[in-house]
């Protein structure tokens, strides 16, 4: 029997950044039912880092303290994990007011642009659109890079990453948890819920009840495009948020029509329907002939039935641990939300890091209004 200090079920960025965090200090495994880590949510994700993104809430306070770790490569990635993009919010027939940027400031302060500014900037722009808020910070995350730059520290430190291990039960006797996996039996102190989709099932095998998660489904389209020059072009969305493209290749963008579809947990694929959608959303806002779909698929976000992320020991069951429900936020929040957990894991107090977070707006059980 393998025995450890910390048991955390998920590969994804979730548990590879708790991992990351623990390891070194305390014994850690992680184990993924999947044969590959992250194949269902963190792989499948075209995640950006944007100040906006959220509102004014406690994600977005996460999501502000992870940026100077991913200016850092946290944790030791050997290529830049930021790569600069800029983000375009249009405006006109959603509005003309930015209300989720009104709170923030200095470098994150998102700049107005006219129609003028706005074509020199996006050339072939329907002419619905009046004008733009502009975000500067906004920045591609080198996912990949992320993800690998996390397993690799859990392996450096001595941890131990186990793939086609899915859980089978999970038992407490009051001092520890003794849990069956498909590679094994295993013996440890903590056990670690970062299964995403499927956490509410890691939860009823411990014995635990779920917290009501929810998986919704999220399709992005590559599309090949009669214009040139879009490598660069910035993340462009609306109000209304019903749709965002974004340069991908010279004459290709990455087209989402920001579906959020319940579905079981599964290795989710894209809807003829929701491809439909995401062009004709595409078509409706720019002049950009479309040539051909080169590629298409699907992921996994997660959400809370308050659609807040769950960080924390459950309430009623000792030596579980929460950390789920991130919806589309997980990979631009995972340098602090992990910093966040690992805290909490070791009953440490929280670090200068997370100054303007507090844990209690992630407990687990909680309902946010």
């Amino acid at each position: 029997m393998d025995k450890t200090d910390v048991l955390i079920v998920g590969g994804g960025i979730a548990g590879a950044s708790i991992g990351a965090r623990l390891a070194g200090d305390l014994r850690v495994m992680i184990v993924e039912a999947e044969d590959v880590c992250g194949r269902h949510a963190t792989g499948r994700s075209a995640a950006f880092w944007q100040a906006s993104l959220g509102g004014d809430t406690p994600e977005r306070r996460l999501s502000l303290a992870s940026k100077p770790m991913f200016d850092s490569n946290w944790p030791g990635s050997d290529t830049p994990l930021l790569r600069p993009r800029g983000a375009v919010h249009l405006t006109g027939p959603c509005g003309e007011t930015f209300a989720e940027a009104s709170e923030l400031g200095g470098e994150y302060r998102p700049a107005r642009l006219s129609r003028d500014e706005l074509d020199q900037l996006i050339p072939g722009l329907r002419e619905q659109w009046t004008g733009a808020w502009y975000e500067s910070s906004c920045a591609d995350i080198e996912v990949a890079a992320f993800h690998n730059a996390c397993l690799g520290a859990v392996r450096r430190k001595g941890g131990i990453v186990k793939t086609d291990a899915a859980l089978a039960s999970a038992q407490w006797d009051g001092q520890a948890w003794h849990i069956e996996t498909s590679a094994g039996p295993i013996a440890t102190a903590v056990l670690v819920n970062a299964a995403g989709a499927w956490g509410d099932q890691v939860a009823v095998l411990a014995g635990v009840p779920g917290i009501g998660l929810t998986a919704k489904r999220r399709t992005v389209v590559q599309l090949r495009v009669g214009q040139r020059g879009l490598r660069d072009l910035p993340f462009v969305t609306d109000l209304h948020e019903s749709f965002y493209f974004k340069g991908e290749g010279d004459n290709s963008v990455w087209v989402c029509p920001l579906d959020e579809t319940p579905v079981d947990p599964c290795d989710v694929a894209p809807e003829e329907l929701d491809v439909a959608i995401a062009i004709d959303r595409f078509e409706r806002a720019i002049d950009w002939p479309v040539e051909a779909v080169e590629r298409k698929w699907a992921g996994l976000r997660t959400f809370a039935p308050d659609r807040g992320m769950k960080f924390g020991f459950d309430p009623d069951q000792p030596g579980f641990f929460w950390c789920v429900g991130q919806g589309g936020m997980g990979i631009q929040t995972a340098p602090a939300a992990s910093l966040l957990c690992a805290a909490l894991i070791r009953g440490e107090v929280l670090p200068i890091e997370l100054a303007s977070v507090s844990a209690e707006d992630f407990a687990p059980r909680s309902i946010r209004s």
